[in-house]
């Protein structure tokens, strides 16, 4: 037989395709698998309507039934069923003290000899009374924390820097668990990992000391997540409604758009009376920098803490960073409250902690993590909270981020935070680089808090949405292979195409309700099929300019109450379609 450079396909139809569609097939194999393709049509009636298509092993199925098991599975796929166990008994503390506090008298049996240091990591022989996770002082002033317990020694992370500590070197107990200072005067800081102004400001007077580690609010001290916390981008608060006291895990690769839906979210709490915290955990300071000046910029610095712990800081000090930025947050929320919290991020947080894992020698698991990783994070995000009456009602709202390689949402720290969270914003390269921004992928985030989270007004007029956008999306892909579209097919493509750019929405630029409210409504009721795809976004700020200067009253209600009724839906959609008329007048 004569070899050929060619891979061969089959498509199983019960229709000859014509030479047009077979050359759209081709292309797209050969786009897919980056070789070239030659297609073999093989007929079968018992394919009532579309087609299978068959490359090795991977089958295409876009027959009738094919495309509902699809459909079905991609609803199953979105609720993130990923369960991780761990039965890690450990109870971690990470210290802040100050030094001017040592006052105990320390006896012999409270001092220790270090045997090595290396790499931020202490061995010592002696302090045999002392407690996991119990911070220690050096004779050179540095502090550390005991984080692991052996026969004859123990192992002790440093936060600072080890050139000053020799072999031989003393290291006393202070039997005092680590904490942080906290208060008002934190607000519009950047500070480190403990406390400690970096932004040449001056010192900060603290109102409190709180412990870095607490025990997550119980049951009964909890009441139910039902008051949103608007993000301001269409795409979330419309099908992914963030609650206060709620933890969504913001999920998706490098440079797709994840800090951005933080930083959005955070500008959108201006005049909301909410307590933003961003904790930055291995990233470069300069991108902190860039951050901290588009708070400031925004005028949203005066209702934010950072806390930083850069690439360049040890990886204890970024370790310790998330449990430190989560007690200034409950100093706030047990005041009555609702914080926000950002932890960017988690995997860095995880690379961290294996980092100090391995060189304490502690033995490697999964993908080199220690088995307790899970803890690590499990015990950090059942600390947001939306607090009973009785305690005050404060909340702690978390959003978490982490990074995947290649969109392997299947890989150890994804899959442990995904179970642990109540939902995810998945963000996808492929929208990114296509130019949706935020490139949330609707098939796969969700939000176990749902509507309970929503205004009424947003959930009313978000309406459908969700399943319009799911419907889009199963036609867009069958279409792509056909080019013979019936008119309700082509509208519904127009439709669909239309939503999604909706949905796009410039950085740092978060809508307020009304305006989400407005254009849903608008958008929802199909009055804008007739404006060009190119032109959505312009008529968009049109229309919403309009309703602000001509419907100042009605976006003053929809903005306070977070309610319209129904007459007002029909009168936002009869206002919507004489600004239609007008733009296409004006523009087309």
């Amino acid at each position: 037989m004569e070899m050929t450079d060619k891979n061969v396909a089959f498509l199983y139809s019960s229709v000859c395709p014509d030479d047009r569609q077979k050359e759209g097939f081709v292309e797209f194999l050969e786009k897919k698998y980056n070789k070239p393709f030659e297609l073999e049509w093989v007929e079968d009636q018992n394919i009532l309507k579309g087609f299978k298509l068959v490359v090795d092993d991977e089958v295409y199925d876009w027959t009738l039934e094919g495309r509902y098991q699809q459909f079905k599975d991609m609803i199953e796929n979105a609720t993130g069923k990923a369960h991780i166990t761990d039965d890690g008994s450990q109870y971690i503390s990470t210290m802040k003290t100050s030094v001017d506090d040592w006052s105990v008298k320390v006896s012999p049996e409270e001092e220790g000899v270090v045997k090595t240091v290396g790499d931020g990591i202490v061995t010592a022989s002696g302090l045999d009374s002392a407690q996991y996770g119990e911070v220690v002082l050096f004779e050179s002033g540095v502090k550390g924390m005991v984080q692991d317990l052996r026969p004859d020694e123990l192992g002790i992370i440093l936060f600072g820097s080890d050139k000053e500590i020799t072999e031989g070197s003393r290291v006393r107990r202070t039997k005092k668990t680590a904490g942080i200072p906290v208060g008002d005067n934190f607000l519009g800081r950047v500070v480190d990992a403990l406390g400690n102004p970096i932004d040449g400001l001056g010192e900060i007077e603290a109102d409190d000391y709180r412990p870095v580690e607490t025990p997550a609010p119980g049951i009964l001290d909890r009441q139910p997540v039902n008051e949103p916390m608007n993000t301001g981008l269409l795409a979330i608060d419309s099908m992914f409604p963030i609650g206060r006291g709620q933890r969504e895990l913001i999920i998706g690769d490098r440079q797709t758009g994840k800090t951005a839906i933080a930083l959005d979210t955070m500008l959108n709490q201006k005049g909301k009376d909410v307590i933003c915290i961003y904790v930055a955990i291995g990233q470069k300071a300069s991108s902190i920098a860039h951050l901290v000046g588009t708070l400031r910029k925004n005028d949203a610095m005066k209702y934010t803490i950072i806390v930083a712990a850069t690439a360049s800081d040890s990886a204890p000090l970024q370790y310790i960073s998330p449990y430190a930025g989560t007690a200034m947050g409950e100093y706030f929320m047990n005041k009555g409250k609702d914080v926000l919290i950002v932890y960017d991020d988690l995997s860095k947080h995880a690379i961290a902690y294996r980092a100090m894992s391995l060189l304490l020698e502690r033995s490697p698991g999964r993908e080199a993590y220690p088995g307790d990783v899970f803890y690590l994070h499990s015990r950090l995000l059942e600390r947001s909270a939306h607090l009973s009456s009785e305690k005050g009602g404060g909340s702690l709202t978390a959003l978490p981020i982490v990074e995947t390689q290649a969109g392997d949402v299947s890989a150890y720290i994804p899959t442990n935070i995904i179970s642990i969270t109540d939902g995810q914003i998945f963000l996808e390269s492929d929208l990114f680089f296509s130019g949706q921004r935020p490139a949330v992928n609707v098939g796969l985030s969700v939000s176990r808090v749902g509507g309970a989270a929503q205004t009424k007004a947003m959930k009313k007029a978000a309406g459908s949405i969700r399943l319009d956008l799911a419907q889009y999306r199963e036609m867009e892909v069958f279409t792509q292979f056909s080019s013979d579209l019936d008119d309700a097919t082509k509208r519904q493509l127009t439709y669909g195409q239309g939503l999604m750019r909706l949905l796009r929405q410039n950085q740092n630029n978060p809508l307020k309700l009304y305006e989400q409210v407005i254009t849903l409504v608008s958008a929802t009721a199909g009055i804008m099929i007739e404006i060009p795809i190119e032109k959505i976004t312009e008529f968009r700020k049109f229309m919403l300019e309009s309703f602000a200067s001509d419907e100042a009253a009605l976006c003053r209600r929809i903005e306070e109450t977070g309610k319209f009724s129904d007459d007002d839906k029909d009168y936002i959609i009869e206002k919507a379609k004489g600004y239609v008329d007008t733009f296409i007048k004006k523009n087309l």
